[in-house]
């Protein structure tokens, strides 16, 4: 598996918000309206929309309109994707990059 990591530090900085984490985490049980959202929060509507904007962009939730309001849940699939990034930068496994030599300056580690 290829890491790539400008995609991934994007959506981790989208997640870098302690209210963009709870929204994460109320999301986890299912799909949700803005308002029913709102209610976890002490701020205002327009911020729970930048809020969802960054997310959105990353790709971390997708929104559907029904009318007038908007019910936002999680993008399981990246979501598993961003999960499975992170084990991976954080385990060894044949593919890391540390094993291939090309991006190895040192003389002793070539030599190995």
């Amino acid at each position: 598996m290829k890491m790539n990591y400008e995609e991934n530090a994007r959506i981790i900085k989208s997640l870098s918000d302690s209210s963009r984490l709870k929204i994460i985490d109320i999301l986890s049980c299912g799909e949700k309206c803005a308002c029913d959202i709102l209610q976890y929060f002490d701020f205002t509507q327009p911020t729970l929309s930048h809020h969802m904007k960054v997310l959105i962009e990353s790709g971390i939730i997708q929104v559907r309109k029904e009318g007038l309001w908007n019910y936002y849940q999680l993008n399981v699939n990246n979501c598993n994707k961003l999960t499975l990034f992170l084990m991976n930068l954080v385990t060894e496994t044949e593919e890391c990059i540390c094993k291939d030599k090309s991006n190895c300056t040192c003389k002793s580690k070539q030599s190995v």
